[in-house]
């Protein structure tokens, strides 16, 4: 059974960084593609960064040049680094996995980032 569970969110000011981590277990996270997501309030959930299969890195328009996603296969642990944080980044970021065929994703329970404005 896979297992994600992300962790380091928490208040912040505008302009601070946060490092966000997602730890897998049930599963060996170099088979899998990972990604970054977020849902602000009252929006849907939408990418932030995320893997591609071949290791090519997907970012959201509004992550680029401020975060950056990374991995540690042998610790199964996803990263996000944030930073320059600004009002329009509070959400509930969530770490996903892509099973290696592409068929089924899995997600963690979430961790709040509220940016003080």
């Amino acid at each position: 059974q896979v297992q994600l569970v992300e962790s380091g969110g928490g208040l912040v000011q505008p302009g601070e960084s946060l490092t966000l981590s997602c730890t897998a277990s049930g599963i060996s996270f170099s088979d899998y593609v990972p990604g970054w997501y977020r849902q602000p309030p009252g929006k849907q959930r939408e990418l932030v960064a995320a893997f591609r299969r071949g290791g090519a890195i997907n970012y959201a328009d509004t992550a680029k040049g401020r975060f950056t996603i990374s991995r540690d296969n042998a610790k199964n642990t996803l990263y996000l680094q944030m930073n320059s944080l600004a009002p329009e980044d509070p959400a509930v970021y969530y770490c996903r996995a892509r099973n290696p065929w592409g068929s089924a994703n899995s997600w963690g329970q979430g961790t709040q980032v509220p940016v003080s404005s």
